[in-house]
Order: structure tokens, then C-alpha cells, then sequence
């Protein structure tokens, strides 16, 4: 069965729905089929895979990379249960500074495409949540950025209070204080 494909508020954001086989042994996906996803316009050129544990209330993000160094990222939860945001970073962009949110659960086959050009994170819903996630670039510490996770201008509206934060995450600028370098290509 084909992938699908399913737009968000903000158009470059999609959620990507991959069939799920299930029986009383338990199931079966296919996360990532080069074929599949250029057939429905997704990028097939990922050169890095990145697994994170979380538990409940753990609060990563929001992260980017500025250029020449930005990551698009497919966000899949293993395990657990996340609330995974994507802020529009574009200049220019009509969604400038708005964000989307899609609940990503283990074994559901659902993931996030977040294109470059937005900042990235989560909120663990459950203990033991498991995120894989593919990039398009490699991780460049010196174009490593963050984004306030409780910007009131941005307004994310987490549906659990994080209980665990980085230092580096809870010190992050707010949009009008952060440096991002990407132009919307309309």
C-alpha cells in the first residue's frame, strides 16, 4: 500500500501516514521506502537517524539548524506517546512564527515531515517514549540553534506542562530574539 500523505495548517508540514499490518502476533510497517515517499513528494535524501528516550513531561526542542546547515526531519514514536511541534521560521513565509502539532503514538506508522526552515521538538506524553527520527543533513554543532518552547508569541499550546527541560531549552531567545537565516521560497 502507498504512503499517505496528509497536509497541516502550514503546507510544508505534512503528517505521513504508512499502512500498519497487524495480527495477534502484533504488526508490521515499512517507516521508510525511497520509492514511496518520491512518488507522494517526499525527500528520499537522508543521511543521519537519531533515536531519543523520553520520559512523561520531558521537553526537547525547539531545535534548528540554521544555513548552510538545516535539517528537514521525519519524526516517528516507537514507543510512548509525543506531542511534536513544528514552528514556520521562514522570512517572508505567510506562516512566519505559526506552529502545528501532531500527537505521534509507538506502532501507529504516523510520522511528521518538518522541512528545514522550522524549528523542531516534543513533549513526552508517556513514560518510556522512544522517538526515531531521520534528517537530511548531518548534525553541525556551530549551526545548532533553539527556540523558547513558551514563546507567547509563538503561543504553543503544550497539552501537559513539561517537568524536564534542559538548561540550554529553557534558556532559549524568543522569535524576535532568535537567529534563524531562512527565506521562504513560496
Amino acid at each position: 500500500m502507498p504512503v499517505r500523505v496528509v497536509p497541516t495548517a502550514i503546507p510544508d508540514v505534512c503528517v505521513v501516514e504508512s499502512p500498519v499490518f497487524g495480527d495477534d502476533r502484533g504488526y508490521f510497517t515499512e517507516l521508510f521506502v525511497p520509492e514511496k515517499f518520491a512518488e507522494v513528494g517526499l525527500p528520499t535524501n537522508f543521511v543521519q537517524d537519531n533515536l531519543s528516550k523520553s520520559s512523561k513531561g520531558t521537553l526537547r526542542g525547539l531545535h534548528y539548524q540554521i544555513d548552510p546547515n538545516a535539517q528537514g526531519k521525519l519524526v516517528y514514536a516507537l514507543t510512548g506517546t509525543i506531542f511534536d511541534v513544528a514552528v514556520d521560521l521562514r522570512k517572508g513565509s505567510p506562516t512566519f512564527g505559526k506552529w502545528v502539532a501532531q500527537e505521534l503514538r509507538g506502532g501507529s506508522g504516523i510520522a511528521l515531515w518538518v522541512p528545514a526552515g522550522f524549528a523542531h521538538g516534543f513533549v513526552a506524553l508517556e513514560d518510556n517514549s522512544l522517538l526515531f527520527y531521520k534528517c537530511t543533513g548531518p548534525w553541525a554543532r556551530e549551526s545548532e540553534r533553539a527556540l523558547a518552547y513558551n514563546d507567547p508569541q509563538v503561543g504553543i499550546e503544550w497539552p501537559i506542562e513539561p517537568t524536564t527541560i534542559s538548561p540550554k531549552d529553557a534558556q532559549a531567545p524568543t522569535i524576535d530574539k532568535a537567529e534563524y537565516n531562512f527565506a521562504f521560497k513560496g
